[in-house]
């Protein structure tokens, strides 16, 4: 209040004249470069500051509109430098506007005592008859979140974590609402109990009550027209327009929802995108995708995932309610109109395709197809291993991600090859080979977890699983080497000394990879009271995210000596030779899979729909037009390239 002085007389009879009134001009103050020609038609009620009048503001596409006051009543609120307030249609009350704000044809802006703005609402996720709810705040997590979420089996982390929560949202709890410097608030009929970060933008909102825009200049936080959200948080960089529909969710950074998508008690990390369809009591981890209509995903934990149009889930089976949760696990994908009936795991990479009217468990299988046939569940093992989508899945992903702030809450590990999903590779080979060994030749197929598997996949599946196994351990190992191949054996040893902490089992947190060991000792760390606050948490977790090349090292190590008998160590020039040897074999012959999968894209059959009007040559023309060639194709040529290093 420094900054500011009274009124002079002058100056009221000046605001007087231009149609203002106050309860009591004495509770009016101003600022440096404070400007009363720029002040019309504005009530004042209880303690205003007001700041400079001067210059002017950036609105839309570029248009400039001078600061000032104008058809407005304010109520105790505090206004920053070269703002423009004007045609509020109630009233703005208990507000502080930062620099260069807009607050422009609103409705009513408010905040009510003890607001805190979203912060511990409770949120239902991916069960939704409860058991896992737990309060979102706007610092939090994917990480966090699934450690609150998915494990309520540790009744002590939680309360601690619940502990740590409720510290922070007290801290939040206020009687005043803050707008951040260049935020622009326009069109929107109501923003109650609502903080709204700098340089946010809200354009035609119809009503935002109970949450929190977190933004900055180089990561802009959208809310756009027709949206209506209560009790939320929206992250850094995100967009939710066109008509978005949100009650009881979190939205993290990156984000986009729009085209009347809807969300209830749902949490969306890291660049999900939801268009359309409809969500309830969903966790959906980084680079979860929904596009289309009539698509709903209920009662679920996802990551890295694709539904397709008109994906659906049950979540209860008709006896007491909707209390079943099913887990689609990392880079899974859904056909159009598929559905999957709770509870039901799906491992990772796999991809599913028609109606499951029974409960799965393929958790143990990934890179699978699971398919409908003749009303039963048909599971195809390791048939998505050698896609090209899933080559492209890993290449995509780092490339889109929108997060331009300061910081990523989100700790993500984007290789589609890792410890997590090689462990599974190794477990499935060893399940495949059993189940073949013990299924007699006349059975024709073979009844795992609710789902069928043709016995004669079972062999080829379990070379496709070890062949990729031993790709990526070898892989691994010279890549260790590399650069220190040429200088000898001493140098050899310390590229390949063990740094990291091992274990043999890992776990998707939040689309951070991470083994059951050092997730233990964070976890153990909470409990114990050795990380006691949010802030220790996240830079322990940013610790255990950077340990993740050394960890996977350590894995590597253990893995490849159980699997060859020999250590890593023992590794001589003859044997590195032939490891290299066999490992450009096993990739050149990865590679040329994923080729051939690739060129189908090119064939005859692609060409469908293609020169309408004309004859073999106009389809030949029109397809090459619009789609290029097999040759030219950029993923392609990036594909032969890395299968000509190996063969060279």
């Amino acid at each position: 209040m420094s900054k500011h002085r009274a009124l002079t007389s002058a100056e009221v009879e000046m605001l007087t004249q231009a149609g203002c009134t106050a309860e009591d001009w004495a509770t009016v103050q101003v600022g440096a470069g404070f400007d009363p020609h720029r002040v019309q038609r504005v009530r004042f009620w209880g303690q205003v500051c007001l700041g400079s009048l001067q210059g002017r503001v950036v609105l839309d596409s570029g248009v400039e509109l001078p600061a000032e006051l104008a058809d407005a009543t304010l109520v105790n609120c505090t206004l920053g430098d070269e703002v423009r307030v004007t045609r509020i249609g109630s009233y703005l009350a208990n507000y502080d506007l930062g620099n260069r704000v807009v607050v422009s044809d609103v409705g009513l802006m408010a905040t009510g005592p003890g607001a805190t703005f979203g912060n511990g609402v409770e949120v239902e996720a991916v069960n939704e008859a409860g058991g896992r709810q737990f309060p979102i705040f706007a610092e939090m997590s994917s990480q966090f979140a699934y450690l609150l979420c998915m494990h309520r089996h540790h009744p002590e982390l939680i309360a601690r974590l619940e502990a740590m929560v409720a510290a922070y949202v007290d801290k939040t709890r206020s009687d005043r609402g803050q707008v951040g410097d260049g935020a622009i608030v326009t069109q929107v009929s109501s923003v109650t109990d609502v903080n709204i970060g700098p340089a946010a933008q809200v354009r035609g909102a119809l009503r935002l009550h109970n949450g929190t825009l977190l933004s900055e200049p180089q990561a802009p936080a959208q809310v756009g027209a027709g949206v209506a959200a209560q009790d939320f948080i929206i992250g850094e960089g995100s967009s939710v327009k066109d008509g978005v529909v949100l009650s009881r969710c979190f939205v993290g950074q990156g984000v986009q929802l729009g085209k009347q998508f809807s969300g209830e008690n749902s949490l969306f990390f890291a660049n999900c995108e939801g268009f359309h369809g409809e969500a309830c009591s969903v966790f959906a981890g980084p680079y979860t995708v929904t596009h289309h209509k009539s698509t709903l995903l209920i009662a679920g934990l996802y990551s890295f995932y694709n539904a397709g149009s008109g994906t659906n889930q049950s979540n209860h089976m008709y006896k007491l309610g909707p209390v079943h949760q099913g887990i689609v696990q990392r880079g899974s994908k859904n056909g159009s109109f598929s559905y999957m009936l709770w509870p039901t795991v799906v491992g990772p990479f796999s991809v599913i395709i028609g109606k499951h009217l029974g409960n799965l468990d393929t958790s143990e299988l990934p890179f699978s197809y699971l398919t409908e046939v003749g009303g039963e569940s048909m599971l195809t093992p390791a048939m998505n291993m050698h896609t090209v989508g899933v080559m492209r899945d890993g290449d995509k992903w780092p490339a889109r991600d929108r997060r331009k702030g300061t910081r990523k809450r989100d700790l993500i590990h984007f290789p589609v090859f890792s410890p997590y999903l090689v462990q599974k590779m190794i477990q499935a080979e060893a399940l495949m080979t059993e189940l073949h060994a013990r299924t007699p030749r006349e059975v024709e197929q073979v009844r795992y977890k609710g789902a069928f598997i043709k016995r004669l996949l079972l062999r080829p599946s379990a070379r496709s699983y070890a062949s990729a196994t031993d790709m990526y351990l070898k892989g691994k190992i010279l890549e260790r080497l590399a650069p220190v191949r040429d200088q000898g054996p001493q140098a050899w040893s310390q590229a390949l000394a063990d740094t990291g902490s091992y274990s043999q089992q890992w776990a998707d947190v939040g689309g951070m990879l991470v083994n059951r060991q050092r997730l233990q000792e964070l976890t153990g760390a909470v409990v114990t009271g050795r990380i006691a606050d949010l802030a220790q948490f996240q830079a322990a977790l940013s610790q255990v995210h950077a340990a993740y090349d050394q960890d996977e090292w350590s894995w590597v190590r253990h893995t490849f000596a159980t699997r060859e008998g020999v250590e890593v160590d023992q590794l001589d020039e003859a044997a590195l030779g032939q490891l290299e040897a066999e490992y450009k074999k096993l990739s050149a012959s990865y590679l040329k899979k994923v080729l051939a999968d690739a060129e189908k894209e090119f064939d005859p059959l692609a060409m469908l729909g293609y020169g309408a009007d004309g004859d073999e040559a106009a389809q030949a023309a029109d397809f090459a037009a619009v789609r290029g060639s097999f040759a030219g194709n950029p993923f392609v040529k990036q594909l032969q390239a890395r299968l000509a290093s190996l063969t060279d």
